[in-house]
């Protein structure tokens, strides 16, 4: 559970590269973490939400030294409190549209002062009721990670409110979300991309991308992201249908 903080990491300005999947599959938990992820999405939004896996699945990537980030559903601030109370250090929060949106996800996240979260040291993430209290306190505080997502039109006419909201580390764009949201009399997907990296810019706050090629990847990094995510479903299909494509 000793694994180092990436919260940390992305703010003294490392670039950090990790995988999005969805449960259930410890496995793939272990080979990106061979492979050399500095850490794990785990979709408990367009994955099934199930707590015990999630709980299986963070402690199987702890093992190995690596940090988990849990994306919960959209409003669901209890999976927030458990995902971090089993060890997650972070959360990946879709649909956020108002600077409202911001600062509940901000108290569901957060101890008080900043938020309003459940305090508990029983837990996991309290290595079961043996770690000083304000100690437990004081290092969530420094190491729990809020990424915010924006995906609609909304959240990107209120992006630099929301970029500069008390206790939001960072922000990605949804882009399927996004484009599926984006109508005719909306800013396009493009322009709206751009204003949303001006606002994560002008905030200071990290930039998370998510991306399909090494290229992408590369490119996400120099154009300022922080945090780059590849969807592992993604790239997994697109290798099998590369070698099932072999001539017979």
């Amino acid at each position: 559970m000793n694994t180092p903080s990436l919260r940390l990491r992305a703010r003294s300005g490392e670039k950090l590269l990790g995988v999005l999947l969805r449960m259930p599959n410890e496995e793939l938990i272990e080979m990106s973490a061979v492979a050399g992820t500095d850490f794990v999405v785990v979709d408990g939004e367009h994955g099934p939400a199930d707590g015990v896996a999630l709980r299986q699945h963070i402690a199987t990537a702890a093992a190995y030294g690596i940090t988990t980030i849990v994306r919960v559903g959209e409003g669901d601030h209890g999976a927030i409190l458990r995902a971090l109370d089993q060890g997650a250090q972070g959360v990946l929060v879709p649909h956020l549209d108002t600077p409202a949106d911001a600062n509940i996800t901000v108290q569901a996240t957060h101890y008080p002062p900043v938020g309003r979260r459940g305090f508990a040291t029983y837990n996991r993430a309290g290595r079961f009721g043996t770690v000083d209290r304000e100690s437990h306190r004081a290092r969530l505080s420094d190491e729990t990670l809020l990424i915010g997502m924006i995906e609609s039109p909304a959240g990107v006419a209120a992006v630099a409110e929301i970029a500069t909201t008390r206790g939001i580390d960072g922000l990605m764009i949804g882009p399927s979300d996004l484009a599926a949201a984006t109508g005719p009399h909306d800013v396009p997907v493009a322009e709206a991309t751009r204003q949303v990296h001006r606002a994560v810019a002008e905030a200071g706050i990290l930039r998370m991308d998510i991306v399909g090629t090494r290229d992408a990847a590369s490119a996400a990094f120099s154009a300022g992201a922080s945090l780059v995510v590849f969807n592992l479903t993604d790239v997994l299909m697109r290798s099998l249908s590369d070698v099932l494509s072999a001539p017979r």
